[in-house]
């Protein structure tokens, strides 16, 4: 029982005087993180794309939904592991992959990793991690030989450079690649925008690059466009002498750096992207292939038509579109276009295990937890991580519990209300009640 031993525990530290290790609720969590991060740091977290319509649709979709517990079912909390891809989870819930986690702490996804492991659910480590996959992987299995670890990639212009990701992240032994393709280019975010920060200039969030054979051979290849040679400032000083330290990490000498930097920039972004490349990922790689960013449920179909084995529902957190769908709203039609053919994945506004709870009743098979994560790692580091997921893993069970649910099995959408949206929204009239009833399957 979970949820029970979690409360428990927290309520004797509590007789000694102790508090949890970081704070339960998730907006006191993102508050303390806030204190503890820089200003760039955070920004580049906690921030969306344009006015963060996105972000707040997010959320709101959750509040819309309303659950509906049954009472008196004379069972006990269900059991919350999954299998998925020939691999058994602790629960159907997953870390997200978020880049460069060195601003959130110097263990970065060393630390989350490790923190994911000793849970026993899966890790996605991104492609634009702060430690090397083959790193991260180790990391995982030491502190669990059974760990679940992705590899998510960013498709490059740089073919090269993605089969090589691909071939690592075989050797390595990922349970799956996924390939993310609502990030062909970076969102407009006025948070980073406005303090003029992109941490990739600086050489953070680019150790996959920095360590991969097919980027690195390529570093002498002219690029596009004029050099760039801006006069000296203390703080590009300070900025290139950042760049050196990083370098002597890997080898590499101020000046191979700048040709790295230069060179990620150059690639990295790939507005092309099309389903041929979605097609020739699939092609060359016998890991499971999962795609994410995806909204609409044409886009589903047509990826498990080229044969990907799972779908991930997200719009980036609101990192990417400012005003568009809600993940959550998304998922209903996407899970009734798959059906059965393969898993469903979502992430994008979780907070909460009754979060969580609703995107499985709506379809998901998994929910990925993203930015709070992110924040426990600030604040404790792999210590941190592991209480958010016990915090979140622990409201899920007692919620599944105390909703009359006895397994996962018994999920659906007929657990859940759907209230109409608010009037500021574009709904109904004012005062407007609950849709009457539960939802029906999909």
């Amino acid at each position: 029982m979970l949820g029970r031993s979690v409360q428990q525990r927290i309520y004797l530290e509590g007789l000694l005087g102790r508090k949890p290790p970081v704070p339960v609720h998730p907006e006191a969590l993102e508050k303390a993180a806030s204190k503890r991060m820089s200003p760039e740091a955070f920004a580049y977290v906690a921030g969306g794309a344009g006015l963060e319509r996105t972000m707040a649709a997010n959320r709101q979709a959750f509040d819309r939904y309303r659950l509906l517990p049954r009472m008196l079912r004379g069972a006990k909390p269900p059991g919350l592991e999954v299998e998925l891809w020939g691999r058994r989870w602790a629960a159907p819930l997953f870390l997200c992959p978020i880049g460069v986690l060195e601003l959130a702490h110097p263990e970065a996804d060393l630390a989350a990793a490790r923190a994911a492991a000793r849970t026993g659910v899966p890790f996605m480590v991104s492609n634009q991690s702060s430690y090397p996959l083959e790193r991260v992987v180790a990391a995982a299995r030491e502190a669990n030989p059974e760990a679940v670890v992705f590899f998510q990639l960013y498709h490059s212009t740089d073919r090269r450079v993605v089969q090589s990701f691909l071939r690592r992240a075989e050797e390595v032994g990922c349970a799956g690649v996924v390939l993310t393709v609502d990030t062909v280019q970076l969102g407009w975010r006025p948070r980073d925008l406005d303090l003029a920060h992109l941490p990739f200039l600086k050489g953070q969030g680019i150790a996959q690059y920095l360590t991969d054979p097919a980027f690195l051979g390529a570093l002498d290849e002219p690029l596009e466009g004029p050099p760039f040679r801006p006069k000296p400032t203390l703080a590009l000083l300070k900025n290139l002498l950042a760049l050196r330290q990083t370098g002597k990490r890997y080898g590499l000498d101020l000046s191979r750096m700048q040709k790295a930097v230069r060179r990620f920039v150059a690639t990295y972004s790939f507005p092309e992207l099309s389903w041929e490349d979605v097609e020739r990922v699939r092609e060359a790689t016998r890991l499971p292939l999962l795609l994410k960013g995806l909204l609409h449920p044409e886009d589903a179909v047509r990826a498990v038509d080229l044969g990907a084995d799972g779908v991930y529902v997200s719009n980036h957190g609101g990192r990417q579109v400012d005003g568009s769908l809600a993940a959550l709203e998304a998922l209903p039609a996407i899970a009734r276009a798959v059906g059965d053919k393969v898993p469903v994945l979502m992430d994008s506004g979780v907070r909460t295990g009754a979060d969580a709870v609703k995107a499985l009743a709506l379809g998901a098979r998994a929910v990925g937890l993203g930015r709070p994560y992110a924040y426990g790692l600030a604040l404790g580091g792999e210590e941190g991580v592991r209480a958010v997921l016990a915090h979140v893993l622990a409201e899920l069970e007692l919620t599944l519990a105390l909703s009359g649910v006895r397994s996962l099995a018994e999920l659906g959408p007929h657990l859940l209300v759907r209230e109409n949206p608010p009037p500021q929204e574009g709904g109904g009239p004012k005062g407007s009640a609950p849709t009457p009833g539960p939802l029906r399957s999909p």
